[in-house]
Parts: structure tokens; C-alpha cells; sequence
């Protein structure tokens, strides 16, 4: 692929239907501070395309778990990472994406919420059986674009609407009728128009959007499969440090496309947006916390003309219905593929498909009972919890990638172990945080000190610290790699001679079609000793019956959305291909240079951005 595709992939992969609602819902309860997350990203994005991309290229990975059991090998380290995406997939995928789709539904048609969620997975499992998955590959272009055409026409419908430019008093006096007295709830922050606020009393400390926040990002930037997977596709290292390029200018459009709109709604419907009393909040979105993730919607439903209403709510749903497919299907296969497949190796094609879709509709109960949860968490901010959830499950990730790749050192048992003690650390704190939630704006904090006083930015820090320590202690401790765990698998061996890879003979090498031909032979010579033949009539009956008893497999197979096997097709795997580097290191002079002039000039950018709105 070439460089435009590539970024545009991985800027569609990033933003869907939960930023609109959680990035536009932060700006309307407080401020802009919460778009640190997207400029972090550009940061993050242009890292992966210079510096961890050359590593995964030269050891000639596809995924990431392959580039673990590669630089670390066992099984273990492979297994936990396997594990902690499912969980990644749940607290942070499929509950906030059902949640999102169900807020456009529930304003739409005001419908109860859990009703919406219903509706959404049932036209969502229709869309899968009918080949929702092949939907998705030739639509999610086209309703990126529609999307990034609607957002931008209802920003200009936004500021129109407020007179332009210069709201920044409208927001400063955007304060609810209806209040708790002797509180400041309702009141907007005074420090709402800066992202670096102050490191001990703000909602978003600046050393902790300085630190905190870029650990986490690297994992999702730079080691999360969705992600690098778009960037290996590029044909060359200059196609992929270009697509990174253009995803980071690109990334500059969700401030004015879904932040400042979501400002500009607090202004417009200040009542509903901004409500702060509970039973008010209650009867406005459900949410007796807060109301401010219906800050996009509300302006979608309000501003925007019938037509294109209706246009943009449909393309939304389908994004959502697009986004919840591809993650069941991944995370069935996820499932199926390394987890079962580990205690159940002679699984069969059916067991697999049983098993993947009952570990689908487990996934979706447990989604559908989390997100209760995800209403009250974080003052009811959709995007905060979002980001809260990654700062306690990804740092450990994060430091296992950065060690693996800059320090030849790392063995697995310091991987492992970090891992494990660094993930129960997060799970603990994630834990805490549910079970004492964000006191409301009027109520006394009564939570304990690790909650209190320690910011989830600041504790991201401290977990990738301890993490840190962890990995380089016992890895000291223990034996060093092998020279195969290190050479073009680190950033200083990355450019290392590759050795051919050597072919391993392997009893499933063995196809199934030398068996039913060994098993053939054997039968044909049995069959010809004992000289005994079918009775004719019989044999007509079981032909009938067989072909009944195929129509009706065959549509058992097509109703779970699995291809079957034709008579006398050879189903076995074809042999492995000779290992590869995805694409070359090389790079053209000329084209080297206008890549790098074009990465200080973006560097720049960001930096002016960060700087003026700090």
C-alpha cells in the first residue's frame, strides 16, 4: 500500500462513533484539556512510523504476538498478552461502542437505553450472518469520509451558531438553571481553555499529561495490532513513515471537527448538556451522574437539517455496527485460535466455531453488565474512563515492547514477570476505582489515599516505574537471551544479517489428503481380500440420506457464516512460505530527506498547538 491509504487506515482506525461521544462530551463538562490525548497521539504515531517500525520490519513479523514469541519465545508471555486483550476488548471496546451506539439511538427515538442495546446487537448479528464482516471492507472508507464531510459541516453549523469564533464567554457563562446551592456544580472551569493545567488539583495534571499519558498511547500507537498491522502493509519504509505523517496532520482536525462543537452545545443546551442535579439528569439521558456525552448528539438532533440528520445517523450506526462486528470476530478468533487451541489441540472445524460463537455472546453479556459502570465512572465521561481503563491495564505492555526493543538484555522470565506483577498492580487499582467511584461534585471524598491523592495519570507513572523495575531486575537475575532472541529484533541489531530459516519437518506437515489416500489404499486391499460388495439398494438409501444430511449441514455452516469443504478438496494449509521482511529498510536518498524535512515540520506543529492552547 501506498502512503495516503495508510494514513488515512490509521486515522479511520483510531476515531469512530466513542470519540465523537466521549472527546465532544469531555469538551462540554471540561474544556479542551482532554485533546492532550490526540496531540499526544501525533507524538506517538509519527514514533512508531521512525522508530519501532524499522525493529518489526527487519525481524519480519506480521503481528505482534508473533514479534513477542520471537524476541522472548515460550508460550507464557504470549498467552498473558492474549488474555489482557480480551479483557482491553471488553472494558474499553465492545461495552463503550454498544453504549455510544445506544445514546444516538435512545435521542433519536427516545427509546430506554438498555432497549437501544438490543436493538443495536440484534441488527448487529444480522449484519454479521449476512456478511457484515466483507460490509465492512468495502464501506468503512466510504463512511470515514461521510463521517469527516458531516463533522465538518455541523462544526460550521456550530459556530454559526454562536457567532463565530470568539465563544469563550458563551462557555464561561453556560451554567444550568437548575443547581445544587452553596456548590460550584454546574460552574465551567476557569482553566477550561488550557490543556496543561495544575499538577495537584486539576482534572488533568500538565506532568501527568506530560508522562502518564504518553505511556499507555505508546502501547496503543506503537505495539497494538490494529495499528502496526496498517502500517506493515505499506511497500515500502517510506510509504509507512509517510502514512504516519499524514495520520498526524490529519489528527489535528478532531479539536475543531468534535471538541469545540461539543463546547458549543454546553452553550446552546445548557440545561440538558450541563444538568447537575441527579433527577433531572435522570429523566434528561438516564444518567443520573452527568449528561454530558450527549453533548454531539444533541447537536446532531438539533442543528442539523432533516436530510442530513438522517444521513449522519445512519452512518454513525453503521460505523458502530461495523466497528462491534470486526471486534467479535477478532476476538472470537483471538480466543479460539490461542487460547482454546492451546488446551484443545486436536479441536475440530465445529468444536472451533461453537466455541467462538458462545465466547461472543459471553463477551456480550459481560459488556452489557459493565456498562452501568461505565455511565457512573468518571463523573459520567465517556473519554475519561476510556483513558482511565488504559492507564491501568497497558503501562506493564508498554515497558515489556520499549525493554524488548532497546535493551538486548530483556529475556523473557524479566517479561513474564513484569508483566504479571505490573498487570495485578493496575487490576487492583482498576478494581478500587469501581468500587469507589468519583464522589459527585457536592459530596465530601471520602475515598482512600491511593485514590485521593494519586491522579490516574500519576499512578500510570508510578506502574511504568515499578513495571520498569520489575523486568530489569530478574532479567539481570536470570540467564540472557539467545543470540536469535536479539539479532534484528532490537534497535541496534535491526540492520544484523538475516539467516536463512530452516524448514522443520513436522507431522502436520502430513495433509489430510495423504491420509485418506493411505487410508484408501488400505481399505480398497481390505475390501478386495474379504471379497465382499454393497447391497445396491442399501447403498441407494444412504446416498439419500447423505445428500439430505448435507443440505442440512450445509446450511448450519452458512447460517454461522463458515464456508464448507468440497468433496475432494485437499483442506490442509499450504506449507509455510520462507520467512520474509515484510518490506525493506532501504530508503531513497531524496525521498528519505523530504520524509524527515516533513517530520520536523510536523514536530513543529504540534509543538505551536500545544504551546498556544497550554
Amino acid at each position: 500500500m501506498t502512503w495516503w491509504p495508510v494514513g488515512a487506515s490509521l486515522f479511520a482506525s483510531n476515531i469512530g462513533s466513542g470519540h465523537f461521544i466521549g472527546l465532544a462530551g469531555s469538551g462540554a463538562a471540561a474544556g479542551i484539556a482532554a485533546i492532550a490525548y490526540e496531540w499526544n497521539g501525533m507524538f506517538m504515531v509519527l514514533l512508531l512510523g521512525w522508530i519501532f517500525l524499522p525493529i518489526y520490519i527487519a525481524s519480519g513479523v506480521t503481528t505482534m504476538p508473533e514479534y513477542l514469541q520471537k524476541r522472548f519465545g515460550g508460550r507464557r508471555t504470549h498467552l498473558f498478552i492474549v488474555v489482557l486483550s480480551l479483557f482491553i476488548y471488553i472494558f474499553t471496546k465492545i461495552s463503550v461502542d454498544m453504549y455510544a451506539g445506544a445514546l444516538f439511538i435512545q435521542l433519536a427515538l427516545q427509546w430506554n437505553l438498555y432497549l437501544a442495546i438490543v436493538l443495536l446487537l440484534s441488527i448487529t448479528a444480522l449484519y454479521t450472518v449476512a456478511g457484515g464482516l466483507a460490509a465492512v471492507i468495502y464501506t468503512d472508507a466510504a463512511q470515514t469520509a461521510i463521517m469527516l464531510a458531516g463533522a465538518l459541516t455541523l462544526m460550521s453549523f456550530s459556530f454559526v451558531e454562536v457567532g463565530g469564533w470568539n465563544a469563550h464567554d458563551g462557555y464561561a457563562h453556560a451554567i444550568p438553571s437548575i443547581r445544587v446551592p452553596n456548590s460550584t456544580c454546574g460552574i465551567p472551569r476557569e482553566d477550561a481553555f488550557h490543556v496543561l493545567r495544575d499538577p495537584v488539583s486539576s482534572d488533568l495534571p500538565w506532568p501527568g499529561v506530560i508522562i502518564g499519558m504518553s505511556i499507555p498511547s505508546m502501547w496503543y500507537w506503537c505495539s497494538d495490532q490494529v495499528i502496526v498491522q496498517r502500517s506493515l502493509a505499506a511497500k515500502t519504509m517510506t510509504h509507512a513513515k509517510g502514512g504516519s505523517l499524514l495520520a498526524a496532520y490529519i489528527k489535528i482536525l478532531p479539536f475543531f471537527v468534535i471538541m469545540l462543537p461539543g463546547m458549543i452545545s454546553r452553550i446552546l443546551f445548557t440545561d440538558e448538556v450541563a444538568c447537575v442535579d441527579p433527577e433531572l439528569c435522570k429523566q434528561i439521558c438516564e444518567n443520573p451522574v452527568g449528561c454530558s456525552d450527549i453533548a454531539y448528539v444533541k447537536l446532531v438532533m438539533e442543528l442539523l437539517p432533516t436530510g442530513l440528520r438522517g444521513l449522519m445517523m445512519a452512518v454513525m450506526i453503521a460505523a458502530l455496527m461495523s466497528s462491534l462486528t470486526s471486534i467479535f470476530n477478532s476476538a472470537s478468533t483471538i480466543f479460539t485460535m490461542d487460547l482454546w487451541k492451546c488446551f484443545r489441540s486436536c479441536a475440530t472445524e465445529w468444536e472451533l466455531m461453537i466455541v467462538g460463537r458462545v465466547f461472543v455472546l459471553v463477551l456480550v453479556v459481560v459488556s452489557v453488565l459493565w456498562i452501568p459502570l461505565i455511565q457512573a465512572s468518571q463523573g459520567g465521561q465517556l473519554f475519561i474512563y476510556i483513558q482511565s481503563i488504559s492507564t491501568y491495564l497497558q503501562p506493564p505492555v508498554s515497558i515489556i515492547f520499549l525493554m524488548g526493543c532497546f535493551w538486548k538484555r530483556t529475556n523473557e522470565k524479566g517479561a513474564f514477570w513484569g508483566l504479571v506483577i505490573g498487570l495485578t498492580i493496575g487490576c487492583i487499582r482498576m478494581l478500587l476505582d469501581f468500587i469507589y467511584p468519583v464522589p459527585l461534585c457536592y459530596e465530601e471524598d471520602n475515598r482512600p489515599g491511593v485514590l485521593k491523592y494519586v491522579h490516574y495519570l500519576y499512578f500510570s507513572t508510578l506502574l511504568s516505574f515499578i513495571t520498569l523495575i520489575i523486568v530489569v531486575v530478574v532479567s539481570l537475575a536470570t540467564e540472557a537471551p539467545k543470540p536469535e532472541q536479539i539479532s534484528r529484533l532490537t534497535w541496534f541489531t535491526r540492520f544484523d544479517t538475516a539467516k536463512a530459516p530452516q524448514q522443520v519437518v513436522t507431522i502436520a506437515n502430513i495433509t489430510a489428503s495423504e491420509v485418506r489416500e493411505e487410508m484408501g489404499v488400505a481399505g480398497g486391499e481390505q475390501e478386495s481380500r474379504n471379497g465382499k460388495a454393497s447391497h445396491p439398494r442399501r447403498d441407494s438409501s444412504l446416498v439419500s440420506s447423505a445428500h439430505s444430511q448435507a443440505r442440512l449441514i450445509s446450511a448450519l455452516y452458512w447460517l454461522c457464516g463458515m464456508e464448507r469443504q468440497k468433496e475432494g478438496e485437499d483442506n490442509a494449509a499450504p506449507p509455510p512460505l520462507p520467512e520474509q521482511a515484510v518490506c525493506s529498510l532501504d530508503e531513497k536518498p531524496r525521498l528519505r530527506l523530504l520524509v524527515n524535512a516533513n517530520l520536523i515540520i510536523c514536530l513543529s506543529i504540534t509543538v505551536f498547538i500545544i504551546g498556544y492552547w497550554a
